[in-house]
């Protein structure tokens, strides 16, 4: 039998995938990242304004999330990717440049604009890319691999960010994490970008995150593109197009398809729990630390096991595609079990479990985010995919108020045990839910995978 020879080019995955690659390793590597909060200690901040500067970051994420979602699915989604690191860039000039509170709240200001030009846009362009050059079942691992370079970004500022702050203090730390966004920029011109191109029929359900509602039959890779969803305005000729939409009827568009579509609800909801507790965990984690009795200096080290562990769960997504309903219940399960039992033991030792659980909860963010843009129909895709960016940003604040409740009462340790009670809960509603049959919207009709709803 003769085999029939891949429809995938190749080369322009391969050049998408290492733009990608580049992208959010220079977006990470930002020497000013373990050095800002002391750069305001020394400029005369107490912590009473240091929290007020970080609360306003995630203020400027909220606000500015959606619209720059539908911002991105109305105009290019590259020309974002290219303004975000230079608006972030200004902001960290502004630090070492005219170091005050005022400096230092436009800065994060332009940060968490510069974040949300980002998130939403990035996940969009890469998933119509795979799509397009039907390698849309790799989008999981090529995820992944992203956050694994972005982990590898933040590696590296954390071995040369203290050489150069000696050698040449906040201006030098200052200008080489102007001179990494410049960079980012540079090669975010380098993501290719086919708005009107056909859309590629989705990848085999054995292939795409095992989280989608119900079960249907694949279709056959040479089936026609999708129509265009019933959310969209008429003449929208081209189910991930924008042409014909304008960022009003985007903004809706995507607001509609989550309010009446349950099976994007859901996705919206699991990719923002997931990502919400372990991301802000991760904040609080140096506190961890030293209360197991290490020194300061010892303290990178710990944190350096933790990221090693991120690094191993965004890697093994290839992997974790394969898990079904229950598998991914289990990994929730797991992050859950290791994030309670690494903190409760108080003993550096305990950081090997946390890893652990850094590693999962990666994975499984990973997975949710696939499962996500599985599941969005038409040409609303960053904006629904900010809208899950912006109840991350809220849920994060949440769990800073929660955790500073517990905290102050009981420590960090038990604190760090409450917050993982979360995803034992939500472990335990993916795995209770029935199985049950329903149609699959739009382009995720092949998936044909059982899961949570």
């Amino acid at each position: 039998m003769i085999r029939l020879a891949s429809r995938v080019p190749e080369p322009a995955v391969r050049r998408l995938s290492a733009t990608l690659y580049g992208y959010a390793f220079l977006s990470d590597l930002v020497l000013l990242y373990p050095l800002y909060v002391v750069l305001f200690a020394d400029t005369g901040l107490s912590v009473g304004h240091i929290s007020s500067l970080f609360v306003l970051w995630s203020a400027a994420g909220i606000l500015f999330e959606v619209p720059s979602g539908a911002w991105a699915d109305v105009a290019s989604r590259r020309l974002l990717l290219c303004l975000a690191p230079l608006v972030t860039a200004a902001g960290y000039a502004l630090w070492v440049l005219l170091p005050s509170y005022p400096a230092f709240a436009v800065g994060f200001l332009l940060w968490g604009a510069g974040g949300a030009l980002v998130s939403g846009a990035l996940e969009a362009l890469v998933w119509t890319e795979l799509a397009r050059l039907d390698a849309g079942d790799r989008y999981a691992r090529v995820l992944g691999r992203a956050r694994t370079a972005g982990v590898l970004g933040v590696v590296v500022t954390g071995v040369l960010a203290g050489p150069v702050f000696a050698a040449g203090g906040y201006p030098a730390v200052g200008a080489g994490s102007v001179l990494a966004c410049l960079l980012a920029a540079a090669v975010a011109t380098r993501f290719p970008e086919h708005r009107r191109s056909p859309v590629a029929p989705p990848p085999p359900a054995a292939q795409l995150p095992p989280m989608s509602p119900a079960a249907s039959p694949a279709v056959s890779s040479a089936a026609p593109p999708p129509a265009p969803p019933e959310d969209a305005p008429a003449g929208a000729s081209n189910p991930d197009g924008s042409d014909d939409l304008t960022w009003t009827e985007t903004l809706r568009a995507g607001l509609r398809q989550v309010r009446t579509r349950p099976p994007v609800r859901a996705a919206v909801l699991l990719a923002a729990v997931v990502a919400a507790d372990w991301g802000a965990l991760d904040e609080y984690t140096p506190l961890l630390a030293l209360d197991t009795g290490v020194g300061a200096p010892a303290v990178p080290l710990l944190l350096l096991l933790l990221w090693a562990g991120v690094t191993v769960g965004g890697l093994l997504a290839p992997v974790g595609e394969r898990l079904g309903r229950r598998g991914y219940a289990a990994l929730l399960a797991l992050v859950a079990v290791a994030l309670a039992a690494g903190a409760l033991v108080r003993h550096p030792a305990g950081f090997v479990l946390l890893a652990v659980a850094f590693g999962a909860a990666q994975l499984a963010t990973v997975l949710a985010d696939a499962r996500l843009q599985a599941r969005i129909t038409g040409g609303s895709r960053a904006t629904v995919t900010s809208l899950a960016g912006m109840l991350t940003d809220l849920l994060v604040i949440g769990t800073y108020a929660g955790y500073g409740l517990v905290a102050t009462s009981a420590g960090n340790a038990v604190a760090f045990a409450a917050a993982a009670g979360a995803y034992l809960v939500v472990a335990l509603v993916v795995r209770g839910r029935r199985r049950r049959r329903a149609a699959v919207p739009g382009d995720v009709a092949a998936a044909g995978a059982r899961g949570p709803g």
